[in-house]
C-alpha cells in the first residue's frame, strides 16, 4: 500500500464489474417477466434492460481495458482515438434505440448515458490530477495516492449506478452506498481490532472489541425496536446481525486475513532468501577476484629471471587479460562460455610458464570448444583447475594433471584428475590460503544452478578426481 501504486486499471475493472453484476441480478430478479401472463412489451423491456447494461459494460471494458492502454503505448494515437469514438457511438446507438422503443426513456436521447460519460471523463481527469499531486517524488510514498484513488473509484461507480436508475431502479446504488461501506468498515474493524489484536496475542482486548461491537448492535436494535414498537427489528435486525457477524462474517474475513498474512510471510521469506543469496554471491565473488594475482606475479617474476623477455611479455599480456576479466566480466551474472574458456586457457598458459620445465610433472590438457555455446556464470571452472595445480604438484615426487573439457548439447563437462601428495609445510600452506576453496564453488553452484549441475569429487591416496557437468540451457 505504501511502497508502490496499486494496479488501478484492474481495481477499477473489478469494482465496475461487481456493480454491473449487481445491476444484472436486480434486473433478473426484479423485472423478470411472466412469459405466459405478461405482454410482449414487458418482455421487450426486460430484454432491453439487460441489453443496455451489456452495451454499457462492453463499451467500458473495450475503452478502459483495451483502447486507452493502446493509446498510451502506441506512437500513432489516431487509430485508438477513432476506435474509442466508434465504440462510444455504437454503444450510444444501441442504448438509444432499445431504451426509447421499450419506453425506458422518454426521449430518443438517453440522458443517463451522457451522465455516465461525463462521470467517466471527470474520473479520468481526477485520477490524472491525483497521479501528479500525490505520487513520489511529490510525496514520500503511495499511501495517500492509493487511498484517494480507491475512494475516487468507489464514488465513480456509485454515481454511475445512480445515473442508471431509469434502467435498474435505485437498488444497486443503495447496496453500494450503504452495504458496501458497512462491509468495508466491519472488515477493517475485524482486521485491526479483533483479528489484529488476537494475532498480536492480546486476546483479552480482542474479546472486548468483539463483544463491545455486538453490544452496540443489540442496544441500537433494541432502541429502534422499542421506538417503532416492532419486536422483529430486535430479533431480525439485532440478533440476526450478531449471529451473521459471529458465525459467518468474522470467521470468513479472518480466514482471508490469515491467507493474506501467509502470502505476505512467504513473500518476506523469499525476499530474505534472495537477499541472502545475493549477499552470498557478492561475498563469494569478493573472495574469488584476487585469488590468482599473488601467485601469477610471483610466476612472472621468476620467469623474467630465467627466461627471455618474450615469454615475460606474453605472460604479462595474459595476466592483463585475466585481470580485465576479473574486473569486468566476473561481476556479471552470466558471460559467454567462450570467455570463460579463454580465461581458463590464459590461466593454464601462465601455469605452464611456472611448471612447464618441471621433469617430474605430466600435464595433459584437452579442451574441445566445439558446441561450446551459450552463457555461464563466471569463475565456475577455474577453481577446480587451480585446486589441481595447488595440491597436485610436488617438487620431488611424480605428479600429474589431466584435464578434459567438452560441451555436449547445451551442457559443459569438466573432468579433472591430479596427483595427491602428503601435506605441505605450514609455511608453504599459509601462502596458498588466499586461493578460493571448493566449498565456495559448491555454494555458487547451488545458488546459480540448483537443479542443473552434477558435481562428483572422489579422492584416494594417489588421485583426486573431479567431474562437473552444468546444464546451461
Amino acid at each position: 500500500m505504501q511502497s508502490k501504486s496499486l494496479d488501478f486499471r484492474q481495481v477499477e475493472w473489478w469494482i465496475v464489474t461487481t456493480a454491473v453484476l449487481t445491476a444484472f441480478l436486480f434486473v433478473l430478479f426484479g423485472y423478470r417477466p411472466q412469459f405466459y401472463n405478461d405482454s410482449g412489451m414487458a418482455i421487450f423491456q426486460f430484454a432491453s434492460r439487460l441489453l443496455i447494461l451489456a452495451a454499457l459494460y462492453s463499451a467500458f471494458h473495450l475503452i478502459h481495458m483495451v483502447l486507452i492502454p493502446k493509446y498510451q503505448t502506441d506512437s500513432n494515437k489516431w487509430p485508438s482515438v477513432l476506435w474509442i469514438v466508434f465504440t462510444g457511438i455504437a454503444s450510444f446507438g444501441i442504448i438509444a434505440i432499445f431504451g426509447f422503443n421499450s419506453d425506458l426513456i422518454k426521449a430518443p436521447f438517453p440522458a443517463f448515458y451522457l451522465g455516465v460519460i461525463v462521470l467517466y471523463v471527470c474520473y479520468l481527469l481526477a485520477a490524472h490530477i491525483l497521479n501528479q499531486a500525490l505520487t513520489p517524488p511529490k510525496v514520500r510514498d503511495f499511501q495517500l495516492y492509493n487511498l484517494f484513488r480507491l475512494i475516487l473509484s468507489y464514488l465513480f461507480t456509485l454515481f454511475s449506478l445512480i445515473q442508471l436508475e431509469p434502467i435498474v431502479n435505485n437498488g444497486p446504488a443503495i447496496i453500494f452506498s450503504v452495504f458496501i461501506p458497512i462491509i468495508f468498515i466491519a472488515s477493517l474493524f475485524n482486521f485491526y481490532l479483533v483479528y489484529g489484536k488476537r494475532k498480536k496475542g492480546q486476546i483479552k482486548q480482542s474479546r472486548w472489541y468483539n463483544w463491545g461491537l455486538m453490544a452496540i448492535i443489540l442496544i441500537g436494535a433494541l432502541i429502534i425496536s422499542v421506538e417503532s414498537n416492532h419486536e422483529e427489528i430486535f430479533v431480525i435486525g439485532g440478533l440476526g446481525t450478531v449471529a451473521f457477524i459471529q458465525l459467518i462474517f468474522f470467521p470468513l474475513t479472518s480466514l482471508l486475513f490469515k491467507k493474506y498474512d501467509s502470502y505476505i510471510g512467504q513473500i518476506s521469506t523469499l525476499s530474505y532468501q534472495v537477499n541472502q543469496g545475493e549477499a552470498g554471491m557478492d561475498f563469494l565473488r569478493s573472495q574469488i577476484n584476487p585469488h590468482f594475482l599473488f601467485n601469477a606475479l610471483n610466476t612472472l617474476y621468476a620467469s623474467s629471471l630465467m627466461e627471455n623477455a618474450e615469454k615475460t611479455s606474453d605472460g604479462i599480456q595474459k595476466l592483463g587479460d585475466m585481470m580485465r576479466f576479473m574486473l569486468h566480466e566476473n561481476q556479471l551474472p552470466r558471460i559467454p562460455l567462450s570467455r570463460e574458456i579463454n580465461y581458463l586457457r590464459n590461466y593454464l598458459d601462465l601455469q605452464m610458464l611456472r611448471f612447464g620445465s618441471q621433469d617430474n610433472l605430466d600435464i595433459d590438457i584437452q579442451i574441445n570448444e566445439n558446441q561450446c555455446t551459450g552463457e555461464i556464470a563466471p569463475m565456475l571452472l577455474i577453481p577446480f583447475v587451480e585446486n589441481a595445480f595447488k595440491h597436485g604438484i610436488s617438487a620431488k615426487e611424480k605428479s600429474w594433471i589431466k584435464l578434459n573439457l567438452r560441451c555436449i548439447a547445451g551442457s559443459v563437462h569438466l573432468d579433472l584428475v591430479n596427483s595427491t601428495h602428503p601435506e605441505k609445510p605450514a609455511s608453504e600452506k599459509s601462502r596458498e590460503e588466499s586461493g578460493i576453496g571448493l566449498e565456495n564453488v559448491k555454494s555458487r553452484l547451488q545458488l546459480v544452478y540448483p537443479d542443473r549441475h552434477n558435481l562428483n569429487i572422489v579422492s584416494n591416496d594417489t588421485d583426486f578426481f573431479v567431474h562437473l557437468s552444468i546444464q546451461l540451457n
